[in-house]
């Protein structure tokens, strides 16, 4: 007797599901950085389980096991038989040093849920939900105003929020060696940030001051690869891929609130920046592979809504010289050594990767000056362990660690652990089981 299986409807069912039930959880933030308070936040590590464990190098692998959104190209290489959905989650331990000062600080969130699968021949699509930026932080700091009588004041600052992505996209693969595809995305997200200042002279608060924006946006992505065969073991796969810039079309609202209150507000404040990515990954078998990424951030070019306050004047308005083009380097590789074996450990796919980024952002520093934000370094290794059965060999459980020391001059420095679990289920839509 042939029996086929029906699982399609089952695993749509439920990779939508769970993207719908975790909505609500991406309004949790994913960083615990003072930083996150500038700009619009941090920007958040788009990776997926596969890559994680390589720092996020991405845009030369198409891996047809895995889902791939930094590189839409990818999808076209997605097997025919299979649908893949994978989801993940990080658990994220943090340490703050400034001076003598220091602070450990920790926090899990969902963080993503991705599906793709063969439309026909050539053609691949994927969809899912990803994270874009994170805002999240709580801290204060005390000073002194001297005069006739010396006076104490402490400012706190909160912020709560970010920017997500549902996403839909295609790839088409028109000759054998080269693909090309697209994201259409939907971004949305809302924050708030707050600051309060309380004088030891006055029981009242002097200052309260709550900014507050909402995005509804679109974002488009487009993806190129190309496959150049060495020879019979060796090939190497370029990538590059585009995102256009535009305007978010938001508006952000600060209420400044003292004896009374003053609404102010600016239009077109957030943006996507243009950002441009190409790299190259190098197979060896299927058994090594590695390969670099460059992306660089078109920030500098684009207004940002900024306080203008000498105690006499106060405006909230979009100004220029506010963020810095950032760049992003990272290398990263994969090592099986036998996905076939009957041996466990030579099934597991073991991962290693590093980064350097600068900043997109500008920060005030001790006097009150914009100097140029934190610059990162990151660290990264992982295994994918295979979930086998007698049915299904090619779904992992993705586990990675991620070391990251960000730092600017003479300021906050943050250094963070970061454990990203991740489980890729790729099920075989029309393997046909017989009974005897």
């Amino acid at each position: 007797m042939i029996i086929k299986k029906h699982s399609l409807a089952l695993t749509l069912a439920l990779a939508l599901t769970l993207m719908l039930e975790n909505v609500d959880t991406y309004a949790q933030s994913g960083t615990n950085s003072p930083y996150s308070m500038y700009g619009m936040g941090i920007l958040s590590d788009r990776s997926t389980g596969f890559n994680r464990g390589m720092s996020g190098v991405s845009q030369g692998f198409n891996d047809g096991n895995q889902v791939n959104p930094m590189n839409p190209a990818s999808y076209a290489n997605v097997d025919s038989l299979t649908f893949i959905f994978d989801a993940g989650l990080s658990l994220l331990n943090t340490n703050l040093k400034e001076g003598d000062n220091k602070r450990n600080a920790k926090t899990a969130n969902f963080e993503y849920a991705v599906a793709a699968f063969r439309v026909w021949k050539n053609v691949g699509c994927s969809f899912g939900v990803l994270p874009y930026t994170n805002v999240g932080y709580n801290f204060y700091r005390t000073n002194k105003e001297t005069g006739a009588v010396e006076d104490t004041y402490t400012n706190t600052y909160t912020g709560s929020g970010g920017i997500h992505e549902a996403y839909l996209g295609f790839a088409w693969k028109p000759v054998k060696f080269f693909a090309l595809g697209f994201n259409a995305g939907y971004l949305w997200g809302d924050y708030s940030k707050t600051i309060t200042s309380v004088h030891s002279l006055s029981s009242a608060t002097s200052l309260f001051r709550i900014y507050d924006g909402t995005v509804r946006s679109y974002k488009i992505d487009l993806g190129v690869q190309g496959i150049i065969p060495i020879n019979k073991d060796n090939t190497l796969t370029l990538g590059a891929s585009y995102v256009i810039g535009h305007s978010m079309n938001n508006t952000v609202e600060l209420l400044d609130i003292k004896a009374d209150t003053t609404a102010y507000r600016v239009g077109d404040a957030f943006f996507v920046p243009t950002t441009i990515s190409g790299g190259f990954a190098w197979n060896h078998k299927n058994k090594l592979k590695f390969g670099a990424d460059f992306t660089l951030y078109k920030f500098a070019d684009q207004d940002f809504p900024t306080v203008f306050d000498n105690g006499k004047t106060f405006s909230y308005v979009k100004a220029s010289n506010q963020l810095l083009d950032r760049t992003r380097i990272a290398v990263g590789g994969e090592w099986i050594p036998d996905e076939y074996s009957n041996k466990f450990f030579e099934r597991i796919h073991y991962k290693v990767g590093g980064y350097y980024a600068t900043p997109y952002i500008k920060v005030s520093d001790s006097q009150g000056k914009l100097v140029d934000g934190p610059k990162e370094i990151g660290l990264s290794f992982g295994v994918g362990v295979p979930i086998i059965n007698t049915w299904n060999n090619r779904s992992l459980l993705n586990l990675s660690a991620q070391w990251v020391r960000s730092s600017a001059s003479n300021l906050i420095t943050e250094n963070y652990w970061r454990i990203n679990v991740g489980i890729t289920f790729n099920e075989r839509w029309f393997a046909k089981w017989k009974f005897e």
